[in-house]
C-alpha cells in the first residue's frame, strides 16, 4: 500500500510569490527613483530660471549720484512665464530695508556678494519657490548693498511632476507585469525539470531499478544521486530475496523427492489399510510441498528474467509444440489428451523460457481440473494479436472469484482436494506483464475454463 506524502504547500507557488513579491518591490523602487530624479531635475530647471532672472535684475541696479536706481528688465519676468501662468513675486531691499515689491516676501538672510539662497515656502496661501541674492554697489565714495528676493508659484512644476509620476507609474506597472510573466515562465521552466524526473520515475515498470542516467541540473544532482542509491539498495535487496527463495525452494524440493521415494517404497510393503492411507496422505502432502517449492523456484526465476528481459525471435507454434510433446505423457497418465491448433507459424520477439514457463503452468492448471477422457485445447494465433489460449472442459472458474485468481497463493473454492500452490496463474500473468501483454480468465459458454495469454 502506497502512503500519501505529507504536503506542505506548493513549491511552484512559493517560487512565483517570491519572484512576484520581489518584482513588486522593484517596481515601487523604480517608480520612486524615477519620480524623485525627475522632481530634482524639474526643480533644478526652475531654480536656474529664477537665478537668471535675479541676476538680470542685479545687473540692472546702479548708483547714480549716490542714489540707488533699479530698472527691472522686461526679460527678468518674461523668462518666468509658464503654461500655467504662475504668479511671480519680488522684493528689493537696500541695506536690509524694504525698498520695493511685495513687503511680505521676506529676505531669507542673504548677505555678502554673490550669496544665493533657494528656499520653499508659502506666500498668500500659495506654495512658492524663492531665491534670495545680494550685491554690493559702490559709487561716489558711497557703498550700499542691494538684495533681491524673487519667488514663483509652482503650478506648472506640479503639473509636470504629475505627468512624470503617471509615466513613472506606467513604467513601474509595465515592469511589474513583464517581471510577473517572466516569473511564471522561469518557474515553469524550473519546476519542469522536477516534472520530467517525476514522469521518468512514473513510467518505470515495477521491476525497473536501473539508475537514472539522463543529465539533470546541478541543484537536482543530489536528489538523483539519492534516488540512484536507493534504487541500488532495492535492487540488491530484491536480488538477495530472489536468491534466497530460489535456494530455499531448491533445498526443500530435493529432500522432499527423497522422502517421497521412501514413502512410496514403504507403501508397497505395508499391508494394514490405515497405514497405507497414512502413507498415501504423506505422499500427497509431499507432492504439494514439492510442487509449491518448484513453483516458488519458477516464480523467482521469472521475476529475475522479467527484470532483465532478453528478447529473441521465436516461432511460438514450434515452441508450444515442444512443450506439448513433453507434457503429453503426463496428460495420458490422467487419461487426457492435448490438442494444439491455430496458425501454422507465429513469429514473435520475446523471452522463450518465460513464455514456455507461462504456457506450461496454464496447461498444468487445465490438466488438474479437466475430466477424464477429455481434451485440453491449446490454440496459438497471430491475429488480431499474438496470443496463446488454453481451454478445458472442467468446472471452470468460480465467477465471483475470477478477478482474484491471479494473485499469489490465491485458489478458488473448487480447488479443494486438488494439489496446487496458487502460483501457476500468477506466473503466467507476470510473464504477460513483462511482455507488455495481459492474462485473461473466463469461462466457455459450453462449460470449462479458458485462459488467454496475450503478448
Amino acid at each position: 500500500m502506497t502512503a500519501n506524502p505529507t504536503v506542505s504547500g506548493s513549491l511552484r507557488n512559493r517560487l512565483v510569490l517570491a519572484l512576484i513579491g520581489g518584482a513588486a518591490v522593484l517596481a515601487v523602487l523604480l517608480f520612486l527613483a524615477v519620480r524623485n530624479y525627475a522632481a530634482q531635475v524639474a526643480q533644478q530647471g526652475q531654480d536656474n530660471i529664477l537665478e537668471a532672472s535675479v541676476t538680470s535684475i542685479l545687473d540692472a541696479a546702479a548708483l547714480r549720484d549716490g542714489v540707488l536706481e533699479v530698472d527691472i528688465p522686461y526679460a527678468a519676468f518674461s523668462m518666468l512665464t509658464t503654461p500655467s501662468d504662475d504668479r511671480v513675486f519680488y522684493a528689493i531691499y537696500q541695506d536690509g530695508a524694504f525698498l520695493s515689491g511685495y513687503e511680505d516676501l521676506l529676505l531669507a538672510g542673504a548677505s555678502g556678494q554673490s550669496d544665493w539662497l533657494f528656499t520653499s515656502g508659502e506666500l498668500r496661501g500659495e506654495r512658492i519657490r524663492q531665491v534670495s541674492a545680494s550685491r554690493t554697489l559702490v559709487g561716489l565714495g558711497r557703498q550700499t548693498e542691494i538684495a533681491i528676493v524673487l519667488g514663483q508659484t509652482q503650478d506648472a512644476l506640479s503639473q509636470t511632476l504629475d505627468q512624470i509620476s503617471r509615466n513613472a507609474a506606467f513604467l513601474g506597472l509595465g515592469f511589474f507585469l513583464l517581471t510577473a510573466a517572466l516569473s511564471f515562465w522561469i518557474t515553469s521552466t524550473t519546476i519542469g525539470q522536477l516534472n520530467r524526473l517525476t514522469t521518468s520515475v512514473t513510467r518505470r515498470g515495477p521491476q525497473d531499478l536501473s539508475p537514472f542516467k539522463k543529465p539533470v541540473p546541478r541543484e537536482m544532482a543530489p536528489l538523483v544521486l539519492s534516488l540512484n542509491s536507493l534504487m541500488g539498495r532495492l535492487d540488491q535487496s530484491l536480488s538477495q530475496s530472489e536468491d534466497f527463495i530460489a535456494e530455499a525452494a531448491h533445498r526443500v524440493r530435493t529432500p522432499l523427492a527423497t522422502v517421497r521415494s521412501y514413502a512410496e517404497a514403504t507403501l508397497h510393503r505395508v499391508e494394514k489399510k490405515e497405514n497405507r492411507e497414512a502413507l498415501r496422505a504423506m505422499v500427497r502432502a509431499i507432492d504439494e510441498s514439492s510442487r509449491a517449492a518448484g513453483q516458488l523456484l519458477d516464480h523467482a526465476m521469472i521475476t529475475f528474467r522479467a527484470d532483465h528481459l532478453e528478447r529473441e525471435d521465436v516461432d511460438l507454434v514450434e515452441l508450444i509444440r515442444e512443450l506439448v510433446q513433453r507434457l503429453t505423457p503426463i496428460a495420458e497418465m490422467k487419461e487426457l489428451s492435448l490438442s494444439l491448433r491455430g496458425d501454422t507459424k507465429v513469429l514473435y520477439s520475446g523471452d522463450p523460457i518465460l513464455i514456455q514457463n507461462a504456457v506450461r503452468n496454464m496447461i498444468d492448471n487445465a490438466l488438474k481440473y479437466a475430466p477424464a477422457d477429455s481434451v485440453v485445447e491449446i490454440e496459438v494465433t497471430a491475429t488480431p494479436e499474438v496470443a496463446v489460449k488454453v481451454s478445458d472442459s472442467g468446472p471452470g472458474f468460480p465467477a465471483e472469484e475470477i478477478e482474484q485468481l491471479t494473485r499469489r497463493f490465491e485458489r478458488g473454492k473448487n480447488a479443494a482436494g486438488t494439489i496446487g500452490s496458487g502460483l501457476g496463474l500468477t506466473i503466467a500473468q507476470d510473464v504477460a506483464t513483462a511482455h507488455g501483454g495481459t492474462l485473461v480468465l473466463n469461462n466457455k459458454p459450453t462449460g470449462g475454463a479458458c485462459v488467454v495469454l496475450s503478448l
